[in-house]
């Protein structure tokens, strides 16, 4: 009787490991069909610029050394489009 016991308890044990592994298995695959999903319609957008503005000039003069200060920047938007 204590072997048939002793047998029941290792193949529950190997059954829960088996169980453990597919579990795992399978969690492995959803991510990584979600991953490569993500990657698929990631790849038909992609960003182009939408608008550059770009300013340049003086400004008045600065009253500690009386020289014009000048003033330069860029500014850039982009925006996502489906290929």
């Amino acid at each position: 009787m204590k072997y048939r016991t002793l047998k029941l308890f290792q193949r529950r044990r190997n059954a829960r490991k088996r169980i453990q592994i597919t579990e795992k298995a399978v969690q492995a695959l959803i991510i990584g069909l979600a991953l490569v999903l993500v990657l698929l319609v990631g790849c038909s957008y992609r960003m182009v610029p939408n608008e550059t503005k770009i300013e340049y000039g003086t400004t008045e003069t600065d009253s500690k050394n009386d020289k014009l200060q000048q003033k330069q920047s860029i500014t850039q938007s982009w925006k996502w489009i489906k290929e």
